[in-house]
C-alpha cells in the first residue's frame, strides 16, 4: 500500500506586495522598526518626505538601526559609528574615514505608499515588482476618491497564527455569511477573473427568507480586486456605499498581522453630524463582521484537499490555482 504524504504547509515567504505599516505612523525624521517575512526592519522617512524600507542592522558592526538611529537630510544615521546609508541601502559616510564603504548595502524594499498604508514588494528570488498594488478608489474606475468618503477606520491585529491565503479564499466562500455573520445574505458571483496576478471577483446580494425563498437585490453588491496574497480592496453599494481594504502580512513561519480599513460613503448634500455618527457606526460593524472572520482564520488548518461542496468547487479550485504562482519556493511541489 502506498502511503500519502501530507501536502507540504503554505509558505509564509509569499510573493506580492504587503502592507508593514500605516503612512501617518512615519512622519519626516520618523525611524519605524519592524518585522516581517522572518526579517528584521527599519521604515524611515526623508526630509523630502521620501519613504525608505531596509532591512534593519549596520554593515559595519550589525547595529539595529531601529533604536537610536537618526535622519539627517536623505540619509539614516546608525547610533553606533555614525556611518550613513541612503535610500539605496548604500553607505555614503564614514564620519571618521575620508571616504566611504562602497562595498556594502543594505537590502532595501521596493515600497509604495497608497489607500494610506506603506506597501513592501517581497519576493524570495529578488524579482522586481510584476503588478500593481490595488488602490481601493482609482482601481474602480468610477472616478472617485477619499473626498467622497468619511474618513478612513482601522482594525489592526497583530501576531495570528494565520495565512494571507485564507482571506482571499474568503472572497469566494458563498455560504460562510449565514454561519459566520448570522446574515441572511448569500452572493451571487457574476466575475470570476484569475488570469493574471491582479484578480477580480464580482457578485451581487441575494437575501433568504423565512421560508427559504431567495430575493436577488440588484441594487446591492461588491467587487473585489485582490492584489496577489497581501491586499484586497472591495467596492460595496446598496445597503452601505463603503470601501475596505484587507492587508494580512506574514511576520515569521507561524503568524501574521493582519490590518482592515474601511471608508464609508458621504451623501452629497446630507453631510450632517447625524449622518458623520452613523457613518461612524456603519464602520464599526464593517469592522465587527471582519472579527468574525478573524476568529475563524487564526484557528484554521489548511485543508488540501478540501472537501468542498459542488457549489463551492469552481470558485475554491479556480483562486487555488491562481495562488501558486505566489510561491516560488514551492515550484517543486506542485
Amino acid at each position: 500500500m502506498i502511503r500519502r504524504m501530507a501536502p507540504p504547509p503554505l509558505s509564509m515567504r509569499p510573493t506580492g506586495w504587503f502592507q508593514v505599516a500605516w503612512s501617518d505612523e512615519i512622519g519626516v525624521g520618523a525611524v519605524h522598526t519592524m518585522k516581517y517575512f522572518g526579517r528584521e526592519m527599519v521604515a524611515w522617512r526623508a526630509e523630502s518626505g521620501r519613504l525608505t524600507v531596509m532591512d534593519a542592522y549596520c554593515e559595519h558592526l550589525g547595529a539595529h538601526l531601529g533604536f537610536g538611529g537618526t535622519v539627517h537630510g536623505e540619509v539614516l544615521q546608525c547610533p553606533f559609528h555614525g556611518w550613513q546609508w541612503n535610500q539605496q541601502g548604500r553607505n555614503v559616510c564614514i564620519p571618521y574615514e575620508d571616504r566611504p564603504n562602497r562595498g556594502r548595502r543594505i537590502t532595501t524594499y521596493p515600497v509604495v505608499e497608497r489607500n494610506e498604508s506603506v506597501y513592501v514588494w517581497h519576493d524570495v528570488e529578488g524579482r522586481e515588482p510584476f503588478f500593481e498594488a490595488p488602490d481601493v478608489f482609482a482601481g474602480f474606475g468610477d472616478g472617485s476618491s477619499a473626498g467622497d468618503y468619511y474618513p478612513q477606520q482601522r482594525l489592526f491585529e497583530p501576531g495570528l497564527e494565520m495565512h494571507p491565503q485564507y482571506v482571499l479564499e474568503n472572497g469566494v466562500d458563498v455560504e460562510h455569511f449565514r454561519y459566520v455573520h448570522h446574515t441572511p445574505i448569500s452572493p451571487v458571483f457574476t466575475r470570476h477573473d484569475f488570469d493574471a496576478p491582479v484578480a477580480f471577483v464580482d457578485f451581487t446580494i441575494t437575501f433568504t427568507g423565512d421560508d427559504g425563498q431567495r430575493i436577488e437585490d440588484v441594487g446591492s453588491g461588491v467587487e473585489a480586486i485582490n492584489g496577489g496574497l497581501g491586499i484586497a480592496v472591495t467596492k460595496s453599494w446598496g445597503m452601505i456605499d463603503n470601501r475596505t481594504i484587507s492587508a494580512i502580512t506574514p511576520v515569521d513561519e507561524a503568524t501574521s498581522d493582519v490590518r482592515f480599513m474601511v471608508y464609508i460613503g458621504r451623501t452629497p448634500g446630507k453631510d450632517t453630524e447625524k449622518a458623520r455618527v452613523r457613518a461612524d457606526e456603519f464602520g464599526i460593524e464593517v469592522i465587527r463582521q471582519f472579527r468574525q472572520d478573524i476568529h475563524i482564520w487564526s484557528h484554521q488548518r489548511y485543508s488540501d484537499p478540501p472537501a468542498l461542496a459542488g457549489s463551492e468547487l469552481a470558485g475554491f479550485t479556480a483562486i487555488r490555482q491562481w495562488a501558486k504562482q505566489f510561491y516560488p519556493e514551492q515550484k517543486g511541489n506542485r
